[in-house]
Parts: C-alpha cells; structure tokens; sequence
C-alpha cells in the first residue's frame, strides 16, 4: 500500500524532514460546495489549493465530456504553481474519501511523477491524528517539475466497445445510476453494455480508508478483475474512476482509465445504452 497511499502520521514525519512533499489539496465536489473556501478555512499545513475543474481538466465540446484530459502543457504549468518539484514526493487528499484528490494523483502519475500518494482517510484522518490545521491561502514558491503523458494506459471512446467485450470494464459510478433508475447529471440512463458495476465507495471502510489490499484483491476478484484479461474503468466523468484505479492498484491489478466514461459515451447517439443490473 505504501507506493499509493500515506498515513496522517507519516506525513507528519515527512514535513519535519530534510526533504517534504509538496501537498495538494484537491477539495471537490460535484454541484458544490466550493472547495476553495473550505481549504481557506483550514488545510495541511503548506498544502496548496487544486481546483480540479479547471487545473486537472480540460474543456471542449460536451460529446468530449465534462472532465477532458488537460493537456500535458497545462498540467505541468499547474503543477509548478503548486510549487511542485522535480524528483519531489507528491501527497494529496480532499476532504473526506479521496474520490476528488484520487484525480490528481493518476494525472500525475500519467504524466511522470513517480512518488505520488494519496493521504489515506483524507483530511478526516489528519485532523484525527491530531494534525494541525492552517488558515489562508498558501502560494508555494514556483516548481521547476517536469511533466510528459501517457504513462499510464488509457481508452477513447472508439476503444470501449471492443475493450468491454474482449476484457474486464468496471462501472465506478452508484449501482443505481448503472442500473439505469436515476440519472441526476448525463443525458441518458444506464451504463456501457458489457460493463460491471463496481461503487467506487465500496473501496472504503466507514472512516473513509481504503480496505486493505487481500480485502480489495477479494472484491475485485469477484467483479472478474484478477489481471489476467486487460481491466479498464470509467465513471461519470473521469473522476472517481481514478480512485478505483488507487484501489485496483493497492491490490496489485494494473488498469486503464476511460477518461471520457458515461459523460462522453451517453452525448454519441449512436452508441448502445444498457440498462438493469
């Protein structure tokens, strides 16, 4: 577990050491409330503020979906206003279950930082262990990191037919919005025919850590993912999908991320919708 998640009280450890991680705080949430004002209320101390809308994310047309890739270019350029370093460890969370802050840490996986982990329990677990908080803004002085793409696999869209038939697609979202009974955001109900329900909040025990690897190698084992046939994922928008990739890797299946997912798939007409379980 240790090459993706951190304790509270190892990275306490860490920031008193000779060379800390720069920390992101990646608070988020679909519809609100805004995550800046949170983090202004109180953050890890030396924590920079993530907006992932519009700094782990692109914007295009909407059959692009609603979280795009950024580009590799805007992605470093954020990076480094996050004061983020080269060859520097990298620890983010949000605000409680890391579905937001997981965001972060696959772009900056994808795009070539290789120390990146999530604050397992997120904030919750910081200010349980007794972390201190810090008020106000925090402005890092700039990063000098360098970034490219595509280090970890991914699928577009002309890609999942074939992906869902031939290997394992999961379904990050509800089981209910997969089944097909509500849809409170996307154009059309259902999931990708051949896909797999598998909650991403099912990942976590009742105080927002993840289950160990054998208890997340027993899940997914049952959903069919072993790593022996390709695993891919997708979500809504991208976004959660990547902490069931955290949670897939804790134990120890790799997988590709859909970064479209039912955003992008369910604004094509022409592609088929499934419902039920």
């Amino acid at each position: 577990m240790s090459t993706v998640l951190v304790s509270a009280a190892e990275l306490a450890a860490a920031l008193e050491g000779p060379e800390p991680p720069a920390v992101l705080d990646v608070r988020w949430a679909l519809g609100g409330p805004p995550g800046h004002d949170l983090y202004v209320e109180g953050h890890v101390p030396g924590a920079a503020y993530v907006d992932l809308d519009t700094e782990l994310a692109a914007h295009g047309a909407p059959t692009d979906g609603r979280h795009p890739l950024p580009s590799v270019e805007a992605l470093q350029a954020a990076a480094r206003r996050w004061g983020v370093r080269a060859g520097q460890a990298v620890v983010a969370y949000d605000g409680g279950g890391n579905l937001a802050a997981a965001r972060a840490w696959w772009l900056l996986r994808w795009a070539g930082v290789e120390d990146v982990r999530l604050l397992d329990g997120a904030l919750p677990a910081w200010v349980a262990a007794g972390g201190a908080l810090e008020a106000g803004e925090v402005t890092p002085a700039p990063g000098d990191v360098v970034l490219d793409g595509g280090r970890l696999p991914t699928l577009a869209l002309d890609d999942v037919s074939a992906f869902a038939a031939s290997g394992v697609l999961l379904d990050a979202r509800a089981a209910e919005r997969f089944r097909g009974e509500v849809e409170p955001v996307d154009p059309k109900a259902g999931h990708i025919p051949g896909a797999r329900s598998a909650p991403t909040t099912e990942n976590l025990d009742a105080d927002g850590r993840f289950l160990g690897a054998a208890a997340l190698r027993e899940r997914f084992t049952g959903l069919g993912a072993t790593g022996s046939e390709p695993v891919g994922v997708y979500c809504g928008s991208g976004v959660t999908a990547a902490h069931q990739i955290a949670a897939l890797a804790i134990a120890g299946i790799d997988a590709a991320l859909y970064p479209g997912s039912w955003s992008q798939w369910s604004t094509h007409d022409h592609l088929p919708v499934a419902v039920g379980g």
